[in-house]
């Protein structure tokens, strides 16, 4: 009988922490079909933000859904996107590379792809209409960064560890979205000129963004299984855990700004 009562205490406690809940999502892009990861807490409201989480270029392995997770924790709708159709996951560079080289011979298929899963996030009960930011990293930043180049509706988009190249760039007015980059100061993919150009394009565009470089910080700076990916693949990524950690809080002082919360 005590072992009940405590059962009980527990469950209608207001301490008890409420459990997440977790969907797996089916739905296409053309002809493409793609398979992505929702999650929310209804404890944080019955209407909440929802936050789009596209994958680095290994695709929507278990580090996009913890950081699905996360977010979900802190009271967002997250979905974690499946740019590559199937659910396709690898852990080897070339493969990896061969999944984004399909998407990009295929023009318009990225944006086509961004906007499938953004369409099924506005659909679900929990999510706070017109109210919808985007997160990415790796292949995943340079994704986002390109959706708002686009003028995409989006309230906000952080590219963590992202490209700053790209082949359409923003023309002036056309950034709806909230831009913030965060970037480390030592990440061999990105040059100096990256820098130089990608801020001097914001600017031209009339962008409301922010850049950060996180000092000491490689490409991959937020992924704890990067210097494991790194040694395997022998290209120079590298977890860095203050980096991480400033870079998570930065996304979440721009949430605030944009939702409230």
């Amino acid at each position: 009988m005590k072992r009940l009562f405590l059962l009980i205490m527990f469950v209608f406690s207001p301490f008890s922490e409420a459990a997440l809940h977790e969907e797996i999502v089916e739905y296409k892009a053309a002809d493409t079909a793609l398979t992505g990861y929702l999650v929310w807490d209804d404890s944080k409201g019955a209407k909440q933000p929802g936050v789009l989480v596209v994958h680095e270029w290994w695709g929507l392995n278990d580090y996009a859904r913890q950081r699905a997770r996360m977010l979900a924790e802190l009271g967002y709708t997250a979905l974690a996107v499946d740019m590559y159709g199937s659910g396709k996951t690898t852990e080897h560079a070339s493969e990896a590379s061969g999944f984004v080289k399909t998407i990009q011979e295929r023009a318009g298929a990225s944006k086509e792809r961004f906007l499938a899963a953004k369409a099924v996030l506005e659909k679900q009960a929990t999510v706070e209409p017109g109210k919808i930011a985007a997160i990415g990293y790796c292949f995943g930043g340079s994704t986002v960064l390109n959706m708002a180049r686009t003028g995409v509706d989006l309230a906000a988009v952080v590219s963590f560890h992202g490209n700053l190249a790209t082949q359409t760039p923003a023309g002036p007015g056309s950034v709806k979205a909230k831009v913030l980059v965060l970037s480390g100061a030592d990440d061999d993919f990105i040059t100096p000129e990256s820098v130089a150009d990608f801020n001097q394009e914001m600017t031209a565009a009339g962008a409301d963004y922010r850049f950060i470089d996180y000092p000491g910080a490689k490409h991959g700076f937020t992924n704890p299984d990067a210097d494991r990916l790194g040694k395997a693949n022998n290209i120079p990524i590298a977890y860095q855990a203050k980096a991480d950690h400033d870079s998570w809080l930065a996304m979440q002082e721009l949430f605030k700004q944009v939702f409230g919360r």
